[in-house]
């Protein structure tokens, strides 16, 4: 039997803004998809957790039902978002790119560096 470090459960200690690149609201059925470096956890929220979490200053809403973790994007290449080392990517039109590369700048201004 091998024993190992503990391992945390990005299931149980999942906190949105730390954990997701991204999420999806589906509003025909109240869930939101949580979409992570190698995961993706589907959540049933409140309308209070739902309305705090679609407020929430960290995401940046791309359309109508799909917000982007700011914090976790780590470039943009030709039409899509690239985060990190992940082979995620959510595509985007020219338009909501600039609005993000603004609000990037903006962030980066804020924060002093």
């Amino acid at each position: 039997m091998m024993n190992g470090a503990p391992q945390s459960d990005v299931y149980e200690d999942f906190e949105p803004r730390r954990d997701s690149l991204f999420f999806r609201v589906d509003p025909a059925h109240g869930l939101i998809s949580f979409h992570g470096r190698n995961y993706n956890i589907k959540k049933r929220l409140s309308a209070d957790e739902r309305n705090r979490l679609l407020s929430d200053s960290t995401f940046f809403r791309l359309d109508s039902n799909c917000y982007v973790n700011a914090g976790k994007i780590s470039g943009m290449v030709e039409d899509a978002i690239c985060f990190g080392d992940t082979n995620k990517r959510i595509p985007l039109s020219k338009r909501k790119k600039q609005r993000i590369l603004d609000l990037l700048s903006t962030t980066s201004k804020a924060s002093g560096t």
